[in-house]
């Protein structure tokens, strides 16, 4: 154990330099919990391919969740702006982060 603290010592601390790091993990934990729950369901989804599937679409709605963007809007909006002939290379422009209906 006191091997592990020394190896990672600079990172154990670094809360007490930056005020808006928190000290646990139990934020993320609590907000990565459903997409966790996702992929775990994932395992029966029957195929590989309807895995992977699955759960690029359950990361899409977390992400969603975490951009404060209401999932159904934003998979509907994106799917209407690659039908209409939303460009490739603009593609970051759809990304939930950058998103704006």
């Amino acid at each position: 154990a006191l091997k592990y603290i020394a190896k990672y010592w600079e990172g154990l601390i670094l809360f007490l330099d930056d005020g808006r790091i928190e000290m646990d993990s139990n934020a993320v934990e609590r907000t990565i919990r459903p997409i966790a729950m996702q992929r775990k369901n994932a395992l029966f989804a029957g195929h590989d391919a309807g895995a992977q599937n699955w759960a690029m679409l359950a990361s899409l709605i977390e992400t969603c969740k975490l951009n404060q963007i209401e999932p159904h809007n934003y998979l509907s909006s994106v799917i209407t702006a690659i039908v209409n002939g939303h460009k490739q290379k603009d593609i970051d422009q759809l990304l939930p982060w950058n998103f704006k209906a």
